[in-house]
């Protein structure tokens, strides 16, 4: 029961994914957690489930992260129901296949809205309260794909996940003589039935082989590291990617 007497926001846990894999770890070790998705129906219904699961509350919240003013009022809601905001999971994502050189802009934007500035604005809403109360871990994620070059297609999304990265170091910086601490989980192929709706088999496949450990990762081994990082465990590590690809990323 770690995370006993602690409370959690999670974004984008309604899906098949790491976002829900995390709310149920956090939510196991004895978080009270409040996840968001963008379906309301679908994120209810998992919160219930999980609640069920593990005997905790667990809040489900319809939540856009393009939205600005949306994120205020869950943020600031969250804070008022349960006194404090301890944790923060910014796994919001989202990419839509597409070679650079026929790439409409709406597309680049609506990727870099969802993946990157949407945890932006979730953070930055965050820290006007973690810093009151001068306490606080944030953990982003990110992904190897903004290390290495992935598909043809991705641009938009490496782009956005070395923002991450970005974002980490400086918002680290920025928290942490408030108490707060700051980092990201960058993980290789961590796979579920929704990618399998976006990559082909061959895609998986290649990225197996190419993986020292030779399996594919699970949201289970994602979760793992996030709520290391937002543990006390991790109390004198902020600023820091923690890459999660079963040695993926030494193989380049």
């Amino acid at each position: 029961m770690e995370f006993e007497g602690k409370v959690a926001f999670v974004t984008a846990a309604a899906g098949a994914g790491i976002g829900q894999a995390v709310a149920r770890a956090l939510s196991r070790e004895g978080a009270t957690v409040v996840m968001s998705d963008q379906h309301a129906e679908r994120t209810a219904a998992v919160a219930a489930d999980i609640a069920k699961e593990t005997g905790r509350e667990v809040v489900g919240v319809p939540l856009d992260v393009r939205d600005e003013q949306r994120i205020d009022e869950v943020i600031d809601d969250v804070v008022k129901r349960f006194g404090r905001i301890d944790v923060v999971v910014n796994n919001s994502g989202i990419n839509q296949l597409s070679p650079l050189h026929e790439m409409p802009t709406d597309t680049w934007r609506k990727v870099l809205d969802v993946s990157l500035t949407g945890p932006f604005m979730v953070t930055r809403k965050a820290l006007t309260h973690m810093m009151e109360q001068q306490s606080g871990a944030i953990v982003n994620m990110s992904s190897i794909n903004g290390w290495v070059g992935t598909l043809e297609g991705e641009s938009h999304y490496s782009a956005a996940k070395a923002g991450i990265m970005g974002l980490t170091r400086a918002s680290a910086v920025e928290a942490a003589p408030f108490g707060v601490r700051v980092n990201a989980v960058a993980p290789g192929l961590a796979w579920n039935n929704f990618l399998a709706k976006v990559y082909p088999t061959e895609y998986m496949e290649g990225m197996v082989a190419r993986t020292p450990l030779r399996r594919a990762g699970t949201p289970e081994d994602i979760a793992n590291a996030v709520l290391f990082l937002a543990s006390d465990r991790a109390s004198f590590i902020t600023g820091e990617v923690l890459c999660v690809s079963g040695g993926y990323y030494i193989r380049g």
